[in-house]
């Protein structure tokens, strides 16, 4: 145990939306957010009471216009991460079923990307060793 201040631990839930053709969604962190400008798998942090698949149907809603369910969401792996301020766990979920486009309502960007190109585009520590699992599922 080091005498370090314990970091807060923050649960995010994260969700690779992967279309017909097999593309995942990635969506640009806007300005003036932490880390701005790298790419991310769409998601949020776990509000108190909520479960992490419940916070996943609430957050595509608001960032992305897109309706899913709960059943739709199946759990794939998860990051442990440890920034300078907090540590991250991050459970990601696979969804494959979801009504509507995908648009970014909150002025992100938002991309369709083949597994193979993940790595051309700049991601969170924490995201970053998803890819390889992403790459060998799809």
């Amino acid at each position: 145990m080091s005498s370090e201040t314990p970091r807060k631990l923050v649960l995010v839930a994260a969700c690779a939306l992967i279309d017909a053709d097999g593309r995942i969604l990635l969506a640009q962190r806007p300005e003036g957010k932490t880390l701005a400008g790298l790419w991310e798998f769409p998601g949020g942090k776990v509000e108190p009471g909520e479960t992490p698949e419940e916070t996943l149907v609430r957050e595509l809603e608001e960032e992305l216009g897109i309706t899913t369910k709960i059943p739709c969401l199946a759990p794939l792996t998860f990051a442990s991460h440890t920034y300078e301020t907090f540590h991250l766990l991050m459970p990601l979920y696979i969804c494959r079923r979801f009504e509507g486009i995908p648009t970014g309502r909150e002025g992100q960007a938002i991309k369709w990307v083949r597994p193979n190109a993940l790595r051309d585009y700049p991601m969170p520590p924490a995201d970053e060793p998803l890819i390889p699992i992403l790459q060998d599922l799809l």
